[in-house]
């Protein structure tokens, strides 16, 4: 791989920068767009971490219980009212439009006296310890650190959001990095770095707060020292800091074991060590590492699974049973084609708690394109070992959320849990196969992949702009109102003044502009010569 200079190298490092920078303004947009607690689960999210704020620790499943903040900030959210969005109207449920939201001033601020249950209270079940409390406790120091662990529920519930947005940001240069690895082109790399815009479900729910955004960087980490691997980096240290970012997911959720098979994959088709002459050495050398990196995983996060089969008899232990009163039964011969193509809507685009869809078109368009590309980096040579390690993650996960569904249907007659931010966990890998397939349709030539990343930065930044304006309309605009009337509406929801949010959105449309023009200036760094990017390792010299 020819060496570049270090200009080239800064510029790189600045244009991924910025558009870093624009991917993470896009995610805070939309935690200052969406109302509060509409997204999946997130008044249980606040409820377990402002629990573990106020030293209530972490209870058995099924045995937690909202606080009375929790309770109250539910009903000052209006939850669960009606979007106007929301893809069947239905006029005898109220409307979210039509409620008259309380004064910032009069909303209940969390305190000692209501951030915990009572004794024997009836209040609803919180789920969420099913869960490992690696991202609740983050979210408690989070809100420790800021001074907002007595703030007004809303307050709280936009640091969160906030700290869902940092954590995912920390992924784009992740995704970027692994692309480098996998295919040795800086352009590829930066090609990939705003694609999450493509997606509103991901700004959406990593704009929210939940556990999902350290599930997604903690993927993110696996990937890239996948990446690493697979390509030759078989050192030790490679090895445990593999089991300490798997360990971390794990302690955050069940699915980042989905993760073990991409890290397994990864030693086995890695190039040996080069002191080990024989096959047979630098097999076991490679086992070795793997089998490190799997045990230090299981030492961080791992037990917690382990210890739940041990204890409670199952791997994750109910923390709410279902209730499937009223749900509509799916036909056998619908079943499985009606769960891929939910997960894929799911994934794509189905806002709030899944009532508020993006069109199939573009969810059809969007299927065909990563299925498509996906198929173009494992079938040609140049970083087949590489993409097909990555890939194990992503098409484990849908595949478990699909499979999950089928199972509970086989017992109930319905589909439940269709949830496509589940594979969110491997959005970096599906970066690095659309870098992959890219850097193979532009035929490995560094020029012509720099010629498409502002191309790609100018297509991103544009669906960005409109999957936020479709949110906003369908959150706050309704029957017969003007744009105005939906400002009107969303200043007063939100826990930031009008002021603040103009400023906000300023900042936002400023942070793309600067994204697009620095992959422009890209464009011209990198043209100056034509290099041919090689992929790295011993891939370079297999052609696998």
């Amino acid at each position: 791989m020819t060496r570049d200079t270090p200009p080239c190298e800064r510029a790189y490092r600045r244009t991924l920068a910025l558009l870093t920078l624009a991917v993470a303004l896009w995610a805070t947009a939309w935690a200052v767009l969406t109302p509060g607690f509409r997204s999946p689960d997130e008044q249980n999210h606040l409820n377990s971490v402002v629990r573990l704020a106020y030293g209530g620790g972490w209870p058995a499943p099924g045995e937690a219980h909202f606080a009375p903040v929790t309770v109250q900030a539910v009903a000052e959210a209006a939850y669960p009212a009606d979007l106007p969005g929301r893809w069947q109207h239905r006029p005898q449920e109220t409307q979210f439009v039509e409620v008259t939201p309380v004064p910032d001033d009069e909303r209940v601020r969390i305190s000692a006296q209501n951030a915990l249950p009572a004794a024997g209270t009836s209040a609803d079940v919180d789920q969420m310890t099913q869960h490992p409390p690696a991202w609740y406790a983050l979210g408690a120091l989070t809100l420790h650190a800021t001074g907002t662990a007595d703030a007004r529920w809303d307050e709280a519930l936009l640091v969160l959001r906030l700290l869902d947005v940092v954590l995912f940001a920390a992924t784009v240069p992740l995704a970027a990095a692994t692309t480098r690895r996998l295919t040795g082109s800086r352009s590829a790399a930066l090609l990939v770095a705003p694609l999450p815009m493509l997606v509103p479900q991901v700004g959406h729910i990593l704009g929210a707060a939940n556990n999902d955004a350290l599930v997604v960087l903690t993927g993110a980490g696996v990937t890239y020292l996948a990446a690493r691997v697979v390509t030759g980096d078989l050192r030790w240290r490679t090895a445990v800091g593999i089991g300490l970012v798997l360990g971390v997911g794990l302690l955050t959720k069940v699915m980042l074991a989905f993760a073990i098979p991409t890290v397994v994959a990864a030693y086995l088709l890695a190039p040996g060590p080069r002191s080990a002459p024989r096959a047979g050495p630098r097999l076991a050398a490679r086992t070795l590492r793997g089998f490190v990196a799997l045990a230090v995983g299981f030492v961080v996060g791992g037990w917690w699974w382990a210890r739940n089969w041990l204890v409670d008899g199952a791997v994750q232990p109910v923390g709410l049973p279902r209730d499937y009163t009223g749900m509509t039964r799916v036909p056998a011969d619908e079943v499985v084609s009606d769960a891929i193509g939910r997960t894929a809507q799911a994934f794509f685009g189905n806002l709030a708690w899944l009532e508020v869809r993006l069109p199939g078109t573009f969810v059809v368009v969007g299927s065909t394109l990563l299925v498509l590309a996906g198929l173009i980096a494992l079938a040609l040579p140049g970083a087949r070992r590489g993409a097909l390690a990555v890939a194990l993650l992503p098409a484990g996960l849908f595949a478990g959320v699909v499979v999950n569904a089928l199972r509970h249907w086989s017992e109930t007659g319905v589909l439940v849990a269709l949830q496509g931010r589940y594979v969110f966990g491997g959005l970096t890998a599906l970066a690095a196969l659309v870098g992959i397939a890219v850097w193979h349709a532009l035929g490995h030539r560094e020029r012509r992949l720099a010629r498409a990343v502002p191309v790609a930065a100018a297509v991103c930044a544009v669906a960005a702009v409109a999957g936020l304006v479709w949110a906003f309309g369908a959150m706050y605009q309704g029957p017969g109102d003007t744009v105005v009337d939906a400002w009107q509406r969303w200043v007063a929801w939100s826990p930031l003044g009008g002021g603040t949010l103009a400023a906000v959105l300023v900042v936002v449309g400023a942070g793309l502009v600067a994204a697009v023009l620095a992959a422009a200036r890209w464009h011209h760094a990198a043209t100056t010569t034509e290099r041919r990017a090689e992929p790295v390792g011993d891939l370079a010299r297999s052609g696998a």
